[in-house]
Formats: structure tokens, C-alpha cells, sequence
């Protein structure tokens, strides 16, 4: 069995990349919904639906642990996704989201105000307030819906998207933040960016930095998914619509194998 990884683009490669070093010796499949990208601005009903079908897809084949690397569909679909998935013929499987271990990471280090840079659709759901909300000692929360920067990052418009990555850490320093959370895996290509302007004074949490040490916590907790993974470091890749600016980043960021595009 393999760990799996969804995202509506590349950024979850990133996440995938960074947990593959800290724990290189299980097999990984990403799915990339690279044909319907992006989904901040879709509805909930469109980002349910075409998170289950990645979904599906990976457990089909062969992933008994799943994780939605994708904001988006963390924030709107995570819950239905658990609730309606993980039963009967996939009742031992599982699914994990981005958001959580983030806002926990954020509540150890007692943030007082912090900015949520995200898309729209993460933004607008709330998901984030929700979490910190169950916290007692949580800071202020401030939310910033961005929906540039994916289409830029995805073009390989770099020199765009770090334009604007500043222009959030220069807005959440004016604002007194103290913390900025990268609320989209896509950001996270430019936290060397954010933490210059952050100057030290803007802690930036980037979830490729959070997510690895959050993974294996689970797996050591819960040794009947572990005692089920395969260990041999494979890793491949699923897009539903391949274009030649991918193939420098799934080189870069994987050095897998591209399995060629889902028939929608």
C-alpha cells in the first residue's frame, strides 16, 4: 500500500517532496487535477466532487492513506469526504487535510494576529477561524483571498507571483501580524521570499515545513496503516491534464514517474 497525495495542481508536489525526504523509504502516487485547476473559485458542490474522484483514484490504486494537499479542498470537503468515503468497502483506509496540522503549529507557537494568505474558497469557508476557534488561547485571525497568485505559479511566472507574495508580507507587517500562514500549497514555493521582507518580525508558516513531522507523528500512532505501507521508495505521477511547463517541476520536485493523464 502507498501514501497518497491530491491537489487541484502541482503545489501538493511540493508537500509530496518534502515528506518523501523526511520519510524516503515509502512508496508515493500524487494525483494532480491539473484539467480543473483552480478551485478557489469553484462552489463546493464542483471541489467535492472532483476531490472524491482523485480520491477514489488513488485508493484504487493502492493508497490506504490519502492526504488532500490542497487548501481548497480541505477547507470545503474534508468533513463530507470522511464521512461518506471511509466506509464499508474503504473503511480502513484513511484521509488527512493541511489545515489542522497548520493551525496547530500556529497555537504552539502562540501567535497573537495572524494572516491567512489563501484562495478564495478557503478564505470565504471559514475553516481556518473555525480551527483556531476551538483553542482557547488563539490568536486574531485575519484572512486574505488571493487568487492570482495559482495561475502565475502554475505558468511558471515567477518573478510575478514573488511580486505579489511580497506585497501580502508588507500588508501583514502594516497590519501588526506576527505570523503569516502560506494557506495554499502553491505558496509555498516562495517562503524564502515571504521571510525576507518578513524581516523576522512576520513568522512564515509554510506547510511543506509542517506537514512531514505531522505524518510520521500519525504513522506512529497508528501502526495498523503503518504495518501496511510499501518500502520501496517508489513514487509516480497522476495528471489529469499534462503541459510542458509540468515537466520541470515534477522533475524537480519528485523525480517520479509521470504515468500520463486521467481519462475524465
Amino acid at each position: 500500500m502507498k501514501i497518497g497525495f491530491f491537489d487541484s495542481g502541482l503545489g501538493g508536489l511540493i508537500i509530496l517532496k518534502a515528506v518523501a525526504k523526511h520519510l524516503p523509504q515509502y512508496d508515493y502516487e500524487f494525483y494532480g487535477d491539473t484539467a480543473n485547476l483552480p478551485y478557489g473559485d469553484k462552489s463546493e458542490a464542483v471541489i467535492l466532487a472532483l476531490t472524491k474522484q482523485g480520491i477514489f483514484h488513488l485508493f484504487d490504486r493502492g493508497c490506504s492513506l490519502v492526504i488532500v494537499a490542497c487548501n481548497t479542498a480541505s477547507a470545503e470537503t474534508l468533513r463530507t469526504l470522511q464521512d461518506s468515503i471511509l466506509t464499508d468497502k474503504y473503511q480502513d483506509h484513511r484521509i488527512l487535510g493541511v489545515i489542522i496540522p497548520t493551525v496547530e503549529e500556529v497555537i504552539e507557537a502562540r501567535s497573537k494576529r495572524v494572516c491567512v494568505l489563501a484562495t478564495k474558497r478557503t478564505i470565504d469557508s471559514g475553516k481556518y477561524e473555525r480551527e483556531f476557534a476551538k483553542f482557547t488561547e488563539r490568536p486574531e485571525v485575519i484572512g486574505v483571498a488571493e487568487s492570482r497568485l495559482v495561475p502565475l505559479i502554475e505558468s511558471n511566472e515567477d518573478e510575478a507571483a514573488a511580486r505579489i507574495i511580497k506585497e501580502h508580507v508588507i500588508r501583514a507587517r502594516a497590519e501588526n501580524c506576527d505570523a503569516l500562514i502560506l494557506g495554499c500549497t502553491h505558496f509555498s514555493l516562495f517562503k524564502d521570499v515571504a521571510r525576507e521582507v518578513g524581516w523576522g518580525v512576520v513568522t512564515i508558516y509554510s506547510q511543506d515545513e509542517i506537514i512531514p513531522q505531522k505524518i510520521e507523528n500519525y504513522l506512529a500512532r497508528h501502526p495498523e496503516i503503518t504495518s501496511k505501507l510499501s518500502n520501496t521508495g517508489k513514487r509516480e505521477i497522476v495528471l489529469t491534464e499534462h503541459k510542458p511547463t509540468y515537466d520541470r517541476l515534477t522533475a524537480e520536485f519528485l523525480g517520479g514517474v509521470y504515468m500520463g493523464e486521467e481519462n475524465q
